[in-house]
């Protein structure tokens, strides 16, 4: 295990890298929005995670390269919602919503972190107020290495009223270092999925993805129906959706293989957004990589986007005070 500089924030406070590492993987971690900076290979010296090699990208750049996504994940239209009677207005961004927490998400801010053992401990208390949230919510996310899984685990407690919490992990997945995933084969362990509306927002009810571009029971590439004239698909580019995942607790979600290595996402999570890095605008990364379109694939675990405002979801991200809500996503990463 290791901690060494990454750099400084956009307040001038130093930030660091903590990683840990086992006989088959390497992780690495920064305390700057508790990001995932890297998991590396060791037996293929592959590095499955887009980066950078130091904490200026993640701040000259968006698309949550890597983000420990929050205080709730995807969209809530308008940035507003209701809750026990009181309506809320978040800071609204892309298209007139709330996107992925607002501009100072949890992926934007520093955490005290530390290292015990095989895991990375990120912890911090997000104030009542905080781009709109109401309540105090103490978080904590530990990422713990165990042979050839990563678990991400985020805690949330609402510590003065009640509030939501609802996150995500914003990997950017490719599996070989190559110049595009859609050679890469996926299973998507779903039989539902949501259409977005014009303003991106996924909608109820639910679609059969039977007979559609979006079933993926049976493996396929990416790069399949990538072009597909499906308005779905045309109008983002590739994949941008919501797939709701049936089943209870920890389960799989997502299989994605390259050339030598699967990817095996996991989560108790009611849903996965997946997307093909569409709009990627050509920011340098690790190694000098350009992040170019298509480059990579985000595996999302979620709740429903904007579940707290639609109707039909059994499951909304709402944290009752006192009450902790823990959100778990496993990365298992193994040779082919």
């Amino acid at each position: 295990m290791s901690v060494t500089p990454f750099g400084f924030n956009d307040k001038n406070e130093p930030v660091s890298l903590y990683t840990v590492e086992n006989e088959f993987l390497s992780l690495s971690v920064t305390d700057y929005g508790a990001t995932m900076v890297s998991i590396v290979d060791k037996a293929t010296d592959t590095d499955i995670l887009l980066g950078y090699d130091s904490i200026e990208g993640y701040i000259k750049n968006d698309g949550h390269i890597g983000g420990f996504i929050g205080r709730t994940a995807n969209r809530i239209k308008n940035g507003t919602f209701e809750l026990n009677g009181k309506l809320h207005q978040l800071e609204v961004g892309i298209r007139g919503n709330n996107i992925h927490g607002g501009s100072i998400g949890f992926d934007r801010v520093m955490y005290d972190t530390r290292i015990e053992g095989n895991s990375i401990i990120c912890h911090r208390v997000s104030k009542d107020g905080e781009m709109g949230y109401p309540g105090d919510l103490d978080v904590t996310v530990t990422y713990t290495l165990d042979e050839r899984t990563v678990e991400m685990k985020a805690e949330g407690k609402a510590l003065d009223q009640d509030t939501i919490f609802g996150m995500t992990n914003h990997n950017y997945y490719n599996m070989d270092g190559s110049s595009d995933i859609l050679n890469h084969r996926v299973t998507i362990y779903a039989d539902q999925y949501a259409i977005d509306n014009e303003e991106g927002i996924s909608q109820m009810p639910l679609r059969p993805v039977e007979n559609t571009v979006f079933d993926f029971r049976k493996e396929k590439t990416l790069g399949q129906d990538i072009n597909d004239p499906d308005p779905q698909i045309q109008n983002n580019k590739g994949y941008d959706h919501h797939w709701a995942v049936p089943g209870e607790g920890v389960r799989p979600f997502a299989s994605c293989k390259g050339e030598k290595l699967e990817l095996l996402v996991e989560s108790n999570l009611p849903g996965m957004h997946v997307y093909t890095a569409n709009f990627l605008k050509g920011a340098v990364g690790k190694k000098g990589i350009v992040h170019v379109p298509h480059l990579a694939v985000c595996f999302e675990p979620e709740y429903f986007p904007n579940g707290i405002n639609t109707e039909g979801v059994e499951k909304l991200p709402i944290v009752r005070k006192g009450e902790t809500s823990v959100q778990i996503i496993r990365m298992t990463v193994r040779p082919l």
